[in-house]
């Protein structure tokens, strides 16, 4: 069919750079190992940190869920798509996140798109991290909000923002409490410290920080020790949750207003009951398993410390994502490959996920890991980075 040419010219220009990738399936469940093309590999790429896709409780949950509601709720949640395990859910996560209400996404991406999209106007500023997350980037996107970019955690750029911003009716600052690229923390503190200065809103995405910072994985609110100073917070259900999706928590005046507001929940079916019942005991396995995070961040320091000690570039990471950074993208995804050669998936990633030059392999380890898995991971790390002069 003809029409898509223009498309095909900038793929195969894509295909000459090297930089052109294939979805790699997986014929395995997501653990510390995959089964790839038919060969078991060291997965490190996955955002599983405290393996509970596959943890006991969490499938019980879903089957049984399942053989009760069936397998979806066919309907929105304003219409007739709101089960009790709906409201349990939100109930769980306020008390969780020490805030009065939360409410569910479908996924971390639309939640930032639903709630920068809903309360903002052009009477209103967002005042956004230059490394902000894209589900960030796109919501304020769909606002006609005005807009300001920090750099990238950068507290004198962020004050000068705020100070250039003052004749705005709201001026809400938005941050990721973990880059997911970097891997380093938000300063917290001196982002509310200016905010409670300038009498500004904060929402940070805690995407990577839920289920790996704070009390029992609270995230970074908790982390800091900010329970109660942060306006807005947004979390993911799909990454140590183990499950799908994403939320807010927050005042009950924002849910209620995001519940009339929010188009990505005005118009998405609601999560289907195996969905809801695993996340919910997900958050009882965070309140009763702690030792999961406490391995997930052993396992962070050994192999952090191994790719130091092997002579690569980890950036300025202080959390579980350790990219290795190589910076010529073809040369990236070369290293990628060649690691999946020898017996570890790490995914390359590139511009435009990350800048021009800035290519890495970005390295994800998780509860699950055992050490001897990780010591055969950088056992590949040091033979292919020294095959292609990385190291």
């Amino acid at each position: 069919m003809k029409g898509f040419e223009y498309l095909q010219e900038e793929l195969n220009e894509m295909k000459q750079k090297g930089t052109f990738r294939k979805l790699v399936p997986l014929e395995s469940d997501q653990s510390s190992k995959v089964k790839i093309n038919g060969k078991e590999v060291i997965q490190l790429s996955s955002n599983n940190y405290l393996g509970l896709t596959t943890h006991p409780r969490l499938r019980k949950a879903a089957l049984e869920a399942v053989e009760h509601y069936g397998a979806g709720t066919g309907s929105v949640r304003t219409i007739a798509g709101t089960f009790s395990m709906h409201e349990e859910l939100e109930q769980k996560l306020a008390k969780f996140k020490h805030t009065e209400a939360a409410l569910v996404f479908q996924s971390g991406f639309t939640t930032n798109q639903g709630v920068l999209s809903a309360i903002l106007t052009p009477e209103d500023v967002v005042i956004s991290d230059e490394l902000n997350h894209a589900s960030i980037i796109d919501g304020i996107r769909l606002t006609k909000s005005g807009r300001k970019v920090y750099k990238h955690v950068d507290m004198e750029d962020l004050e000068k923002a705020l100070q250039e911003t003052q004749n705005y009716r709201k001026r809400l600052i938005v941050t990721d409490g973990v880059f997911s690229m970097d891997g380093n923390i938000a300063p917290l503190p001196k982002i509310v410290e200016l905010a409670e200065k300038y009498d500004a809103l904060i929402m940070v995405d805690d995407a990577h920080a839920s289920g790996v910072l704070g009390k029992n994985g609270r995230g970074t609110v908790n982390h800091f020790d900010l329970d109660g100073r942060v306006h807005i917070q947004v979390g993911t259900l799909s990454k140590a949750v183990g499950v799908l999706g994403g939320y807010v928590a927050s005042t009950q005046t924002l849910i209620d207003y995001l519940i009339h507001k929010g188009r990505p929940f005005l118009f998405s079916t609601s999560h289907p009951p195996a969905v809801t019942a695993a996340c919910i005991e997900a958050i009882n396995v965070l309140l009763e398993e702690p030792e999961l995070i406490e391995k997930l961040w052993d396992n962070t320091s050994f192999l952090k410390e191994g790719l130091l000690k092997l002579g690569f570039n980890t950036g300025h990471s202080q959390t579980p994502i350790t990219p290795v950074i190589v910076g010529d993208e073809a040369l990236t995804h070369q290293f990628s490959d060649k690691l999946l050669e020898y017996g570890v998936f790490a995914q390359g990633i590139a511009f435009p996920t990350v800048a021009k030059g800035l290519g890495r392999v970005r390295t994800i380890v998780t509860a699950e890991h055992s050490k001897e898995e990780l010591q055969q991971a950088l056992n590949s790390f040091e033979k292919a980075g020294k095959e292609l002069g990385i190291i």
